[in-house]
């Protein structure tokens, strides 16, 4: 994920909040939770959001001196915790942990009651990773994608493949890659991406999409195949397998990244003090060394970048998941 740099301003005024007499302005700097924090993951625990969210938590936490409490709240594709965060006070202490399924939910689930934009300030991104389409050796013998497309082709909906749940961007995945090459296969939805991956690796079903930071051990192991990575350069972390566009199957790009939110009423003080105070884990040495192992990326980056690059991913995912039609659930 890249994302421009640009210079913001550090000063902010928390409108309301009035000296004796004069305006007081407060500043990130002065900022301070006035409760205890709540990160809430709108999915499953076992999850790539709790594998970037945790440790982060931890240092914004130490940072204020203030415990955060990182809460699992899964359904729905992530719609389930984002409507409670968007209902929440607007002081800084509660946050949400999105993903790029959020930038597409209203399109899936036409009855969600929050929408990304509208009812939510971005605060700072935390992660960006690559996808794959892995399977499970022992259950669905296949060498590569090639083989994997043959399979499906030759036996249209024997393939089993799961995802983190319905209108999530590995839901997505697979719907695009349905329609790309020509083939169908069985979807079996979980309530995140760590159920899923559970059984894959109990054989439970074939295969799925996943961020390839959750499954580089199983794949080095060998429990696991990855056939296909879904950017457009091939990982470092697993440099041996191929991208979709390599593999066969051009213009097939999904990535995953993982963001902070708090409801759009928050001032701009808590906002630019968590901003801060989240650019500063991300900046600390323990963090960059969880992330290079994760095969995670992430720029550090204003408030305004992160808001802006949101935007341009609704408006991106959105039209893709109107075009392949996903069901309105």
């Amino acid at each position: 994920m890249k994302i421009p740099r640009q210079d913001i301003s550090r000063r902010a005024t928390l409108g309301g909040l009035l000296a004796v007499g004069a305006a007081a302005p407060l500043h990130a700097a002065d900022w301070q939770p006035p409760r205890p924090m709540n990160w809430i993951v709108p999915f499953p625990p076992g999850g790539s959001n709790d594998t970037f969210a945790r440790p982060v938590a931890a240092h914004v936490g130490r940072h204020f001196s203030r415990p955060i409490v990182v809460d699992n709240r899964g359904g729905a594709g992530g719609t389930l915790g984002g409507s409670i965060v968007s209902r929440s006070p607007a002081d800084g202490c509660t946050l949400l942990v999105g993903n790029t399924s959020l930038t597409f939910a209203t399109v899936v689930y036409a009855e969600s009651n929050f929408d990304l934009l509208r009812d939510f300030a971005p605060v700072s991104a935390i992660a960006g990773v690559p996808v794959g389409l892995v399977v499970n050796p022992a259950k669905l013998d296949v060498k590569d994608l090639t083989g994997f497309l043959a399979a499906a082709r030759k036996s249209p909906e024997t393939i089993n493949i799961g995802s983190s749940g319905l209108g999530t961007m590995a839901h997505l995945a697979i719907e695009l890659l349905q329609r790309r090459a020509g083939i169908r296969l069985t979807h079996v939805p979980y309530r995140g991406g760590g159920p899923a991956l559970q059984d894959l690796l109990a054989g439970q079903i074939d295969a799925t999409f996943q961020p390839f930071s959750t499954v580089a051990s199983y794949v080095e192991a060998g429990r696991l195949r990855a056939l296909a990575i879904a950017t457009q350069q091939r990982e470092p972390m697993l440099p041996n397998v191929p991208t979709f566009a390599e593999a066969g199957v051009p213009d097939f790009n999904v990535s995953t990244w993982y963001g902070l939110f708090a409801p759009k009423a928050t001032p701009a003080a808590p906002l630019d003090a968590l901003h801060g105070a989240i650019q500063a884990a991300l900046a600390a040495s323990d963090i960059k060394h969880i992330w290079q192992e994760q095969g995670a990326r992430v720029d550090l980056e204003s408030r305004k970048a992160f808001a802006d690059f949101v935007a341009r991913e609704v408006e991106r995912w959105s039209a893709i998941a109107r075009s392949t039609g996903l069901p309105m659930e």
